[in-house]
């Protein structure tokens, strides 16, 4: 053999040696992957999101849309707006009616402060006629003692005593003052307690018109991606009518199904392991946060244990929200893979569903 030919059959035991070597490497995980040891169990599934509807409170026509499909948003952000104007109008009405209303309770007060002052004076006159019928009753008593002893003409007498009862009638007379200005008091404390409810319900009123004003302005509920707009601007919805739907990127996890036997074990709070199709080098960590109580694949009849054994039930894998928060951006929906359960708490997870992340 001359060194050409040398040259040429090293050259492909090379090749052959390479090729073997790859497809053992291959072999070997494949083996190694899909044989899960004693205590584990896996299945098909997706990833999946809870979604939220982005929807009006009250009917209306839309303003404005300001986010587009698959576009990531914030809690708290602005994502479209409804027509306001009707109830910018209502609130400039009720305002309106705030300030009649305000008017009104200050003139109310001075009616109450008038009242009392009206009422000080009458006691003061009360006081006044008092005094005088005491002085006349005692001017009296003293021309009835003359006029017994013959000092002072009877006709003084009368005019003491017409004295005396015209001081007793001054004195009911502002005694009844008093009580009318208690009254008047009373009337005029009432009316400041209706204005001051009327001013209450107006306030009320521009609360509520301020609460439709604001929940006109539609915002996002939590992180996530805009998924669909439902709706478009100048489109006039009902109340409850939805505008965008929502990918809730906060809580995501993988559907998968098992069958009854493994499913029976598997406990909520177990141990996963979820690895995606489109990134098979990395290995996110799950909790079993969800075992279907009713089988989904369900045969005609199930009383023999060869029927038993098909009936497949759902099972929910939650991903951590610490770990979502961090990678939020980068979660997609829909994405296939395989989700791996503990189904024995002392299992050991095997290396190659070691915990692996971007």
């Amino acid at each position: 053999m001359d060194s050409k030919s040398r040259s040429i059959w090293w050259v492909r035991s090379g090749v052959v040696a390479a090729l073997v070597l790859i497809v053992g490497w291959w072999v070997w995980q494949k083996t190694s992957v899909e044989t899960l040891p004693h205590g584990f169990a896996s299945g098909n599934g997706r990833i999946e999101a809870v979604e939220v509807d982005v929807a009006t409170t009250a009917g209306g026509r839309i303003d404005s849309i300001a986010v587009q499909e698959g576009q990531f948003v914030h809690q708290g952000e602005l994502l479209a707006t409804m027509d306001t104007r009707a109830l910018l109008a209502q609130r400039r009405e009720a305002e309106s009616a705030l300030a009649r209303i305000q008017a009104d309770r200050e003139t109310a007060e001075h009616q109450v402060s008038q009242r009392e002052s009206e009422q000080r004076a009458a006691v003061a006159v009360v006081a006044q006629q008092a005094a005088a019928v005491v002085a006349t009753r005692k001017r009296l008593a003293r021309t009835e003692s003359l006029v017994q002893k013959h000092m002072v003409a009877q006709q003084t007498l009368d005019d003491d005593r017409a004295q005396y009862q015209a001081a007793q009638a001054a004195l009911a007379a502002a005694q009844a003052q008093v009580a009318a200005a208690n009254a008047a008091i009373a009337t005029a404390r009432s009316q400041v307690i209706s204005v001051q409810a009327s001013r209450e319900a107006a306030q009320a009123t521009i609360d509520r018109i301020q609460a439709a004003i604001d929940d006109s302005q539609l915002k996002a509920p939590c992180d996530g991606r805009i998924q669909y707009r439902v709706a478009e601007p100048g489109e006039v919805l009902p109340a409850g009518g939805r505008v965008l739907n929502l990918v809730n990127l906060g809580d995501v996890y993988m559907t998968f199904f098992l069958p009854t036997a493994e499913a029976g074990r598997v406990a909520i709070g177990a141990n996963a392991r979820i690895v995606l199709d489109a990134a098979p080098e990395y290995v996110f960590p799950a909790t079993i946060s969800y075992v279907a109580s009713v089988a989904q694949f369900t045969p005609k009849t199930v009383e023999t244990p060869e029927e038993r054994v098909k009936l497949m039930f759902r099972i929910k894998a939650r991903i951590p929200p610490a770990l979502l928060k961090k990678y939020i951006r980068n979660v997609k929906t829909g994405l296939p893979g395989m989700a791996y359960v503990q189904l024995d708490p002392k299992a050991v997870w095997p290396t190659w569903l070691t915990i692996r992340l971007p």
